[in-house]
């Protein structure tokens, strides 16, 4: 259909721009939800299993082969801009984000 080669790397999201099928709000809807959460683990108490992982500090497994895959906190630095994961933390404290 648009004859994308399996060895490119393009992503699901540019597939669906290419098509036209993307919904615009859709995608707007899902990240605002998905820094919500965000925000509510970062400023939550019961959540400290979550904010260790998102900070790093608890390691995976063995890494599989292939691209790596976009990190659902590296996915939230691009949308918002912030690098930092203390600054990031300090805007979902302050209610920035």
């Amino acid at each position: 259909m648009l004859r994308v080669s399996w060895v490119e790397h393009v992503t699901n999201e540019d597939i669906l721009r290419r098509t036209g099928l993307i919904d615009r709000e859709l995608f707007e809807n899902i990240k605002r939800r998905k820094i919500g959460y965000l925000g509510h683990v970062l400023r939550g108490e019961r959540y400290h299993f979550q904010r260790l992982i998102l900070q790093g500090k608890i390691e995976g497994g063995k890494r599989g082969v292939g691209r790596r895959k976009l990190s659902w906190l590296r996915n939230i630095r691009q949308w918002t801009g912030i690098q930092d994961f203390q600054t990031l933390q300090n805007a979902a404290i302050n209610r920035i984000i």
